[in-house]
């Protein structure tokens, strides 16, 4: 897989992530921890993100 299409693929589950939490935040009765951890994998990947786009 070429850097580019990689970089593409994570921002698309980036993207899809902060979709979810944004739904999951506005739907009563959300588990904050299964909240917190789609916050905690979207920041993993904007931190790779970051750091494969600064190479």
């Amino acid at each position: 897989m070429s850097l580019t299409s990689h970089l593409q693929e994570l921002r698309r589950r980036h993207q899809t992530l902060a979709d979810q939490v944004e739904v999951a935040q506005r739907a009563p009765g959300v588990d904050d921890l299964a909240v917190a951890d789609m916050k905690k994998q979207k920041l993993r990947l904007k931190e790779q993100i970051t750091r494969l786009s600064a190479e």
